[in-house]
């Protein structure tokens, strides 16, 4: 859709009417007849006149009439300015610099007949590049070194968020990783205690027939300490058991009774379970022992439980890479089709894990819509975005309260994410300048305002989403719309390519 073209001829353009016009007063005469010569005054009819993306073809003054200008955020416009000013300009404002993609930045709609002086994009370019040579030199530094900028800030939110995964990770691997090694380190001295029991067998302490018993008991209760997890008994459970067992053991005069007790209970061991130990021992005709029955017994379920507790650590630490891989997506191209909520679970249990859960400071309220489909996005950047959002509000809980997140579609068709927290809440004077580069509430050296500043950009400029915040205290709530399907990348000509690779 290109520019509204209005139904009167064009007026002649006059040196003293547009010395009018703020832009244009300090001009010289020379300057302004030659942009009367290059331009003209057209008067346009009430209606749209640029559109946002359109390739910009014409710099626009008003000299007389009322605008509306607004940007495309959310799949909405916002009205971002209304005006009658005289003077006031729009359009290929940016001709002038070179390299630039030159498009509308913004829509224009005119609300009432309009007069405006008019001049064509190339034309307004080589009047700025011929008459302000410098301010053009100037304003092109400011733009390249605004994009320079951007990318250093870019760079260093990265670095920021590597270091915080780094650090979330190794705080979670350590407790699993820790487990293993003193599973480990119990097993190889039970390791060693079985060899000793071999040494037993070696000097025909037991007979062949007490040894298939022992075999036997053996292969019986590495399948107890199997169904036994399955089967946690509470804490009160447990001690009644290990009275019962201990003082079963006692009875029967077998030593360390005591000790056996809580290894027996842990493995899903009962009286009942020892009893039928007791009378397979007995039926036969051997030198095998209750008390080295017992023994074996528990050799072979500190050796299962150990297992258990390496395999658990290692399947923890197995989670958690997975987590913090499909958090960061190394694995993927950075335009996916994915699972909202699976993004949003990555990156609560990869860099929140220790801090949000049922036993955890900060509890966690979710209120999913299973039925949104997968969208496709750039999950590497909407990671970046819950990561701030959560931070931010474990921050003002000060590290305890009630994390909840909703999402769910609207009736236009977006995805809504909403990460609520019920800290005291954002005060009016700041809740407008929230999104505002370098803008913090927080203490000197805590923040430095960048943060979602980067989520505003990642939602509204890369996936033409809307991010907005609601505040009040006990109740602020990040909303995150997002498209079904966010613009791809785009892929550069050969052409393109070939011209970079001789920069």
């Amino acid at each position: 859709m290109g520019e509204a073209t209005g139904s009167n001829e064009h007026e002649e353009c006059i040196r003293d009417e547009l010395r009018t016009l703020f832009l244009f007063e300090e001009l010289t005469d020379e300057q302004l007849d030659i942009l009367c010569e290059a331009g003209h005054i057209e008067t346009f009819p009430a209606g749209p006149l640029v559109v946002e993306g359109d390739e910009a073809t014409c710099f626009y003054v008003m000299i007389d009439g009322e605008l509306i200008m607004s940007k495309r955020t959310g799949g909405v416009d916002v009205q971002t300015n209304r005006t009658s000013q005289s003077g006031v300009y729009f359009g290929a404002w940016s001709a002038y610099v070179p390299g630039e993609e030159h498009t509308y930045q913004a829509s224009v709609r005119l609300t009432k007949p309009s007069r405006c002086f008019v001049l064509d994009s190339n034309a307004f370019a080589s009047f700025m590049q011929k008459q302000f040579p410098m301010a053009v030199h100037l304003l092109e530094g400011h733009m390249v070194g605004g994009r320079r900028q951007s990318q250093i800030i870019g760079q260093r939110e990265k670095l920021l968020a590597l270091g915080t995964i780094t650090a979330g990770l190794t705080h979670q691997l350590n407790n699993p990783a820790a487990a293993a090694a003193r599973a480990v380190a119990d097993l190889r001295e039970g390791v060693g205690k079985m060899r000793h029991k071999l040494a037993m067998l070696a000097d025909g302490k037991f007979t062949p027939d007490a040894l298939r018993v022992l075999v036997s008991i053996q292969d019986e209760v590495a399948e107890q300490v199997a169904k036994s997890k399955a089967q946690e008994l509470t804490a009160l459970e447990s001690s009644d058991r290990e009275d019962q067992m201990g003082d079963w053991l006692e009875a029967r005069n077998i030593i360390g009774a005591w000790d056996y007790a809580p290894t027996f209970v842990e493995a899903g061991l009962d009286v009942d379970w020892l009893e039928r130990v007791e009378a397979s021992i007995d039926d036969v005709d051997c030198s095998a022992t209750m008390q080295s029955a017992l023994g074996w017994l528990k050799y072979t379920i500190d050796t299962e439980l150990r297992m258990n507790e390496i395999a658990d650590a290692s399947s923890r630490i197995s989670a958690l890479l997975a987590g913090t891989k499909k958090y960061s997506q190394m694995d993927r191209a950075e335009y996916q089709t994915v699972n909202i909520h699976e993004l949003l679970y990555s990156t609560i249990k990869t860099l929140f894990g220790d801090k949000v859960g049922p036993d955890k400071p900060i509890k966690l309220v979710k209120e999913m819509d299973k039925s949104i489909p997968e969208i496709s996005c750039y999950p590497g950047g909407l990671n970046e975005v819950w990561d701030v959002i959560i931070n931010n509000a474990i921050q003002a809980m000060d590290g305890h309260g009630t994390l909840t997140i909703r999402t769910g579609l609207q009736d236009d068709g977006m995805v809504r994410v909403e990460i609520g927290d019920d800290g005291p809440g954002i005060s009016e004077e700041n809740i407008g300048r929230i999104f505002t580069a370098f803008f913090t509430t927080k203490p000197f050296g805590q923040g430095d305002g960048l943060g979602l500043d980067l989520a505003r950009r990642i939602v509204v400029e890369k996936h033409q989403g809307d991010i907005r915040v609601e505040s009040k205290p006990g109740d602020t709530r990040f909303i995150v719309c997002l498209p079904l399907v966010a613009p791809p990348p785009v892929v550069p000509t050969p052409g393109e390519l070939s011209a970079a690779g001789t920069e």
